[in-house]
């Protein structure tokens, strides 16, 4: 299964919002790393072909899927940042509703919904009004709804956005689970999800795809470069200013633990810590912006 995106191009009037992008997504969870205005949902509307690009193709199986039309989105499932209901919708009965939509058999709709409100543990709540919900089980709706087609495509953006640690837990779980015969791809502002379930990353700069790989062949290209110390109270806001600072956390005895970026040790002290992705995130993207 191939998922192809060769030479996409997108302007918006006077801001190129992709430039050249292509790409070959194949089985799995693949990560979509970048900051805001970097690209990203332009991308992901155009592989949900709901946006036209200028230029370039996106093909499946080597089918172009402007010319696959139904059949396509009969494959596909999305989830935007933001998705669309009714007020006056319950949670059953939207899904109800999209997937009449989605031509999904009437015969198996009931248990497709039954099955996806008890792994996103919604059962409790699908008589409400979806209106009423959680900004978290507004979210699981969303994912619900981009899964309702058992699709071989599944792309989403930001699926975890307001979901407590515990059910962005089961969500890593239930996604690894899903993908193993199938394209996933996940935009997100919460790195760490990425990091636990990405069998491959996108980072994209200013519209442009900078680089591609496992998480450990990205962050291999930063070692030695991030850096943990411990230092003086006092001291930490002279670290701040000179400093790329990841985290920091008080200690005992007046002294705080710090973690930064550099190409070589700028304090006494300071030892190599090991990368994460998180920390090739801020080294691709110094200006603090972390918004992915």
């Amino acid at each position: 299964m191939e998922l192809k995106i060769d030479h996409l191009n997108k302007q918006f009037k006077d801001k190129r919002a992709v430039h050249n992008v292509s790409l070959s997504l194949t089985e799995g969870v693949w990560g979509l790393l970048g900051a805001n205005g970097a690209g990203k949902t332009t991308l992901m509307r155009m592989i949900a072909d709901i946006l036209t690009p200028d230029s370039g193709t996106i093909s499946y199986n080597g089918t172009n899927i402007r010319k696959m039309g139904g059949a396509y989105r009969n494959l596909f499932g999305f989830l935007p940042q933001d998705f669309g209901y009714s007020r006056d919708f319950t949670v059953k009965d939207y899904l109800e509703y999209v997937a009449a939509l989605k031509d999904v058999p009437a015969g198996e709709t009931g248990k497709k919904i039954d099955y996806l409100l008890d792994v996103l543990t919604l059962s409790d709540v699908k008589r409400k009004k979806i209106a009423k919900l959680s900004g978290g089980m507004k979210r699981r709706v969303g994912i619900a709804q981009a899964m309702l087609n058992d699709p071989k495509i599944l792309v989403m953006d930001e699926p975890t956005a307001g979901l407590d640690p515990g059910e962005r837990v089961r969500f890593r779980n239930f996604i690894s689970e899903f993908s193993h015969d199938r394209i996933v791809l996940i935009s997100t502002h919460i790195v760490s999800d990425i990091e636990y379930i990405a069998a491959r990353n996108i980072i994209m700069k200013a519209g442009e795809v900078v680089d591609v790989g496992t998480t450990d062949e990205l962050v291999r290209k930063i070692e030695r470069t991030v850096w943990n110390c411990t230092v003086p109270e006092k001291d930490l806001i002279r670290c701040e200013e000179k400093l790329r600072m990841i985290n920091q956390r008080s200690e005992d005895n007046r002294r705080v633990s710090i973690r930064y970026l550099s190409e070589t040790p700028e304090l006494e002290g300071s030892v190599p810590a090991e990368p994460r992705l998180e920390d090739l995130y801020l080294w691709y993207f110094p200006q603090g912006n972390t918004e992915l």
